[in-house]
């Protein structure tokens, strides 16, 4: 590794004003990519802003249906959180099935998002909850806040605060998972409200990353039931080929998590 100087930010502006003054620094938090990319010396930030101890950002707050995580919660808080189980155990199950323990205990939801791997979990949850990305300078919706693969609508020295939605009258995520890794080949996430709304998020597969499939939304606002997602098509030419799967593979295994997601649901 390079060298490079460590920061534990006491609070957001801190770690905001942290960040002003470093010459090339990086926000951390987990460290679950951040770390391992940068002892390969494909990434040499020069200051290291910890924020997974900052107070304001940890915690689960549940009201109602209304749901609010805040961005330095663990995967395991996130799974093993009653309150959250009892309005939106899609959510805590998605958590629990992330890496290993030594991972789910490190890594924090804010990181994943804010670094948006296209085979992590977390982001089809926020794609198919509606949910809304909290910064230390706006809220975005989780439709506008994935652009790509690695990137999303955060600017510099924006911080993920906290994430929140409002929990949906059924949901689960299915994944197909890499055997080593644990990161979805493909994961789908689907979510209906009382009003009959569907949201279905694929992550894992898109050659852009997460993304909503509209055809199986329409489908599944007509017809709650994995029968109904036999005729809708999954166009082979979005998807991701890779060592691990090729994109026709990619786009079977679309079809059959949502199904297996939808009958869980």
């Amino acid at each position: 590794m390079y060298e490079t100087q460590y920061h534990r930010a006491s609070s957001v502006q801190d770690a905001v004003s942290r960040m002003e003054a470093a010459g090339e620094g990086k926000y951390v938090s987990g460290g679950m990519t951040l770390i391992p990319t940068m002892k390969q010396r494909l990434a040499a930030p020069s200051d290291l802003i910890d924020l997974r101890h900052i107070a304001e950002m940890q915690g689960i707050t549940v009201s109602g249906r209304s749901v609010r995580i805040g961005a330095a919660t663990t995967h395991y808080d996130v799974a093993s959180s009653a309150a959250l189980k009892a309005v939106c155990p899609a959510i805590c199950s998605l958590a629990s099935h992330i890496g290993d323990p030594h991972v789910r205990h490190m890594g924090t939801i804010g990181g994943s998002i804010a670094n948006n791997d296209p085979a992590a979990d977390y982001p089809a949850a926020m794609l198919a909850l509606g949910a809304t990305i909290v910064t230390n300078k706006r809220e975005i919706a989780a439709d506008d806040f994935f652009t790509g693969l690695f990137e999303t609508a955060l600017e510099d020295s924006e911080i993920v605060t906290a994430i929140t939605f409002d929990a949906p009258a059924k949901a689960a995520y299915q994944k197909f998972a890499n055997p080593a890794s644990r990161y979805a080949m493909t994961g789908v996430f689907v979510a209906r409200r009382d009003n009959g709304d569907v949201r279905v998020a694929v992550t894992g597969a898109g050659a852009n990353g997460v993304f909503r499939h509209g055809d199986m939304e329409a489908a599944l606002v007509a017809n709650w039931s994995p029968d109904a997602l036999s005729n809708v098509s999954v166009d082979a030419s979005e998807l991701l080929s890779d060592i691990h799967a090729d994109a026709a593979y990619r786009a079977n295994l679309v079809k059959v998590m949502a199904k297996r997601a939808v009958a869980a649901a």
